[in-house]
């Protein structure tokens, strides 16, 4: 089988989706069966992870998705793509509402105010769709964990059925890999401090 490893450790921003298509947009080029996407992330861009998670859904591959750390926010709406989705003993899942982030001196009428939260009231709805859809639990139940932000331990995400497998095999030895959104390499001589 032509199979494809992604390994996503990053926010989800636009470069990072970017760099997701792109991979993906190869793979298809390539006649790739199956995608593995490992996944790491908390969380970020609604929009990009949305769009994520419907082209994996739609792409001409089947995809098979895992929790190798923490999948937070809208990276949990990127984990439900996988057909098969699988997650390391240690891992963790957040799911909470999003949020609205305003920055700086903004002036909104309220007309623009309006438009903003049917936005944001969509969008939250769209990702607990997803999650209802994926897990099989009612879009209400969904909406009040998201608000009571539910954080879930990798057996407590198999009995919601976010995780139909706990394992720590991830990548077997040969597999064709492509990382995104890793650390570039330090200069020699640095060495990273927590900050305190």
């Amino acid at each position: 089988m032509n199979e494809l490893y992604i390994r996503f450790f990053a926010p989800v921003l636009p470069q990072t989706i970017a760099q997701l298509f792109q991979s993906l947009d190869a793979a298809i080029q390539q006649s790739v069966s199956r995608v593995h996407l490992l996944l790491s992330s908390p969380g970020g861009s609604v929009f990009h992870g949305l769009s994520a998670y419907n082209f994996l859904r739609g792409a001409p591959f089947e995809v098979h998705t895992y929790n190798f750390g923490s999948v937070d926010s809208i990276g949990v709406v990127m984990f439900c793509a996988g057909q098969v989705r699988r997650c390391v003993p240690h891992a963790r899942f957040l799911i909470h509402p999003i949020q609205f982030n305003i920055q700086g001196n903004v002036q909104l009428s309220e007309s623009q105010l309006e438009e903003h939260l049917k936005g944001l009231r969509i969008d939250q709805e769209n990702i607990a769709r997803v999650i209802a859809d994926t897990t099989g639990k009612p879009l209400a139940q969904i909406i009040a964990d998201m608000h009571q932000r539910a954080t879930l331990n990798p057996s407590q995400a198999q009995a919601y059925g976010l995780v139909h497998e706990i394992t720590s095999a991830l990548v077997p030895a040969g597999a064709r890999l492509i990382a995104i959104g890793e650390p570039l390499p330090q200069p020699s001589g640095f060495s990273p401090q927590l900050a305190g």
